[in-house]
């Protein structure tokens, strides 16, 4: 209890502090995460810009969450997807103007407007565009000629990483900027079974090596950093997935209870 109150009363400064000690920078194509940790993104305004931009100031990444922004821009002119569109306009310009580090957003593949969020995201200029829950397999094709928005895929086993990486490479000569691969413990879309929580061959330890064995098949054309995800916690956490060759970790549940937290109090005080 006293850690969650911590969290609540100092915000994100408590987590950098205890975790900086076991962290190096590292770069996705030409940005420097100078603190690598990626706030995962969390939906129906867990994550937006007041998070983001609160741990792209710390030098991590901050990711805004695309999932519902229609409900909490629900006063805002046009049908759902519309209201989608102007809403993560809102939240990537608002996060502009409190940071001027790392902005990603988190558009989930099986969103009905995914392709409208991708277009939005490059227009706007974001930084990187984080996509799971499904196989972003057509993301490269939404780049224009003068973006610069990095593509980083999610995935949950080696085999997907290999399948976008193939994809991406014979379809658009393009290959992901870096790669983040959820274990079962992460809070996102997967596709683990419950009885696969607590087995080895599908532990975070197991997969991280796995997909870095991918990116490396691809390391005379492009430097991909894997980054590590799900159930991760502490500094012990992040060192340990360093050691093994992960460049950087991503989390999300860790940050719910921070006042920097977009999501309500009340929300908060369930956590």
């Amino acid at each position: 209890m006293f850690f969650i109150n911590q969290l609540r009363k100092d915000g994100i400064q408590i987590i950098v502090t205890r975790f900086a000690n076991k962290m190096k920078s590292f770069f996705i194509s030409n940005l420097e995460v100078k603190l690598p940790v990626i706030q995962g993104g969390m939906g129906v305004g867990v994550s937006l810009s007041g998070l983001a931009a609160a741990v792209a100031n710390e030098g991590g990444i901050g990711v805004i969450s695309c999932a519902g922004l229609g409900l909490i821009y629900h006063n805002s002119q046009g049908d759902y997807p519309t209201k989608s569109m102007f809403g993560l306009k809102e939240e990537i310009q608002k996060a502009r103007v409190k940071s001027k580090g790392i902005i990603g957003v988190n558009i989930m593949v099986v969103l009905t407007n995914y392709a409208d969020m991708v277009k939005t995201s490059i227009a706007e200029k974001v930084d990187v565009i984080f996509s799971g829950a499904g196989l972003p397999l057509d993301l490269p094709s939404f780049l224009t000629k003068d973006s610069k928005t990095k593509l980083v895929p999610i995935v949950s086993s080696p085999r997907a990483a290999k399948i976008i990486c193939e994809k991406w490479k014979m379809n658009y000569n393009y290959l992901p900027d870096a790669i983040v691969v959820e274990g079962p413990k992460a809070g996102g879309h997967l596709g683990f079974k419950a009885d696969q929580l607590d087995d080895e061959q599908y532990a975070l330890e197991h997969l991280v090596p796995e997909v870095i064995k991918i990116t490396q098949l691809y390391q005379n054309e492009k430097n991909i950093p894997v980054i590590a995800a799900g159930g991760i916690s502490s500094g012990q956490d992040i060192y340990d997935l360093i050691k093994m060759g992960a460049s950087g970790v991503q989390m999300g549940t860790l940050f719910v209870t921070t006042t920097e937290c977009d999501a309500s109090d009340t929300f908060k005080n369930v956590f």
